[in-house]
């Protein structure tokens, strides 16, 4: 599959699905959350919320690195051949510059439902910059994608 045929996928996965894992690790030990997620059109950025108070949060915050998870199994034998699953890696940071009210904006327009959530004062917009995707198709068909600047 070609690189070009192969971020369309990408897209369409992250169009169809809400949810993904999300995992941070802090002093060596690996946590797995999952989160609602929004990606940019380019798929340089994948943007989700999560209150200041949870481990994940102080866990990128310690060490930004991280990966995400997102997935169009329905948990059947046959996604094993079925299924697409993306692994996305790069760094996540809480958006604080000007960019958080357009970050925040491609969030909402996802999940709507979301609005209350993002409104609350404790609330943080996270933004993870890809710098790799890692695609596995049809068992163990593997693309790597890397994303460059």
């Amino acid at each position: 599959m070609e690189t070009a045929h192969a971020l369309d996928t990408i897209r369409h996965l992250f169009d169809s699905q809400d949810l993904s894992v999300l995992s941070t690790q802090k002093n060596g030990q690996p946590y797995a959350s999952i989160v609602a997620v929004a990606a940019t059109a380019d798929l340089r950025r994948i943007i989700f919320l999560t209150p200041r108070t949870t481990r994940k949060y102080e866990n990128l915050v310690a060490s930004p690195r991280v990966a995400m998870l997102i997935t169009n199994s329905q948990n059947r034998a046959e996604d094993i051949t079925n299924a697409i699953s993306v692994t996305a890696t790069g760094k996540a940071f809480p958006v604080l510059d000007e960019h958080l009210e357009n970050l925040l904006a491609l969030y909402l327009d996802r999940h709507p439902h979301m609005k209350f959530f993002a409104q609350t004062p404790t609330t943080a917009v996270v933004c993870m910059e890809v710098t790799t995707y890692i695609m596995v198709s049809q068992f163990q068909n593997v693309i790597k994608i890397e994303v460059t600047p």
